[in-house]
């Protein structure tokens, strides 16, 4: 979204307020779950009543995977597919005065998408730290995911180009950059010849610009003491938070779901984090209500996240999406037995959460400032390398300082209360 409003604005275009009336409004969608898909054709509606005069533009996932449902609401001018969502600015000279009587389409099978499509990095203006996909599509069939069939077959940015854009970004005075994918563990297997993230991690560990990378998501077999290493004994550049999805505790659920660890290899891949990064945030993927789960199974993922060293959950419903191998499966869990697991799994995530940050008080964290309050008593709030949210007294800081803090305090909020202990002066950026 950010990649396309710059499009627009070197095209000319104005971003307008939100009391403003649009003359063009671009809908970028969802379709993760049912409720994402639903939510994305509210949104298309809701543009529509706000700006009546308005060229509607719908792409996205939702787009790619069910362009006549969207093209069945009315209102609707033109959709764009991912295989040309980076041209979007090219295709708005498509919409003519001829009404809005019938959508247009720039779409096609997202197979033909066969080279990564780099997005320009985020402003300045936006945050702190910018967030560049290095990846995108999936090659794994997990039997309830749509993605793959919004998104197309792996394929990664070279690594040169990776090179080049973080060393930009450095320029522009980023001092953090997360690293993205759809499937990040799979960077650079369909490069010639074949080379790997922990390779080209350690390439950006060897090249002095961004002082800080994170990664968005690994896969449990992904996780590899290669990779742990570099984090380790990066001198902080690598940021000591792993998100590793699990999805299911239970073998049988596993199988079903088309994952391909056991719940024995996932743990595996856990300890190993905390062993060698004994303060690293560890968050997971949690699902409930995969057809089949019973609740031996649910108590299964339960007993398994309640001895992990995880520091957060992400919790999340089965939702069936049309067109995937889950979606035909018997054995259908009722939506009250699935949203009372989801609870369950929320209040045990609040526990882990609350456990790692009160292990936290003392400890020196390194931290990215965020925003600065401008309020009576002024306050800067940042990030920890480890995933902390930190609040501290603003005195002598400014928004993108990246300073080590002690921790004092966890308020109830979950927000990590510190002092400043020292300013880093080590980067290109600072």
């Amino acid at each position: 979204s950010e990649a396309w409003a710059e499009q627009l604005e070197q095209a000319d275009l104005t971003p307008v307020g939100s009391e403003e009336k649009a003359d063009l409004c671009i809908v970028n969608t969802c379709t993760v779950t049912g409720r994402a898909a639903m939510q994305s054709r509210q949104a298309i509606r809701q543009a529509r009543r706000d700006h009546p005069h308005a060229r509607i533009v719908v792409t996205g996932c939702y787009a790619q995977t069910a362009p006549n449902d969207i093209g069945a609401i009315e209102g609707v001018d033109l959709i764009i597919g991912h295989a040309d969502k980076l041209a979007l600015a090219k295709h708005l000279v498509m919409l003519d005065d001829d009404g809005h009587a019938s959508p247009k389409w720039v779409h096609q099978p997202i197979d033909q998408a066969r080279r990564f499509a780099p997005l320009p990095a985020v402003s300045m203006e936006t945050r702190t730290r910018a967030f560049l996909k290095i990846q995108d599509g999936c090659n794994t069939r997990c039997t309830y995911c749509i993605v793959p069939y919004a998104r197309g077959r792996s394929r990664s940015m070279p690594v040169a180009d990776v090179l080049m854009h973080l060393e930009r970004l450095a320029i522009d005075g980023f001092r953090e950059v997360v690293l993205t994918g759809i499937h990040l563990g799979a960077f650079g297997l369909d490069a010639n010849p074949p080379t790997n993230l922990g390779t080209l991690l350690s390439r950006i560990l060897a090249c002095p610009s961004i002082e800080r990378i994170r990664l968005s998501s690994i896969e449990p077999t992904e996780v590899d003491e290669h990779i742990i290493g570099l984090i380790a004994n990066g001198h902080g550049r690598l940021c000591r938070h792993l998100h590793i999805p699990l999805q299911s505790g239970d073998d049988d659920l596993l199988r079903r779901m088309g994952r391909p660890y056991t719940r024995d290899l996932f743990a595996r891949a856990i300890h190993l984090v905390h062993r060698h990064l004994p303060e690293a945030a560890i968050g997971m993927d949690v699902m409930a209500g995969f057809p089949g789960e019973t609740e031996k199974a649910f108590q299964r993922t339960v007993a398994l996240v309640r001895r992990l060293p995880v520091s957060y959950l992400h919790v999340f419903p089965y939702s069936p999406r049309p067109g995937t191998p889950a979606a035909d499966l018997d054995k259908k869990v009722p939506e009250r037995i699935t949203k009372a697991r989801c609870r369950v799994l929320r209040h045990l995530g609040r526990e882990k959460h609350a456990a790692f940050l009160n292990a936290m008080i003392g400890k020196e964290l390194k931290v990215l400032i965020e925003s600065i309050s401008d309020d009576e008593n002024p306050s800067a709030r940042g990030l920890s390398d480890n995933y902390v949210q930190v609040r501290l007294p603003s005195a002598g800081l400014k928004k993108n300082d990246l300073i080590t803090v002690r921790v004092e305090r966890i308020e109830k909020d979950g927000t990590a209360i510190a002092i400043k202990e020292r300013l880093s002066q080590g980067g290109p950026s600072h």
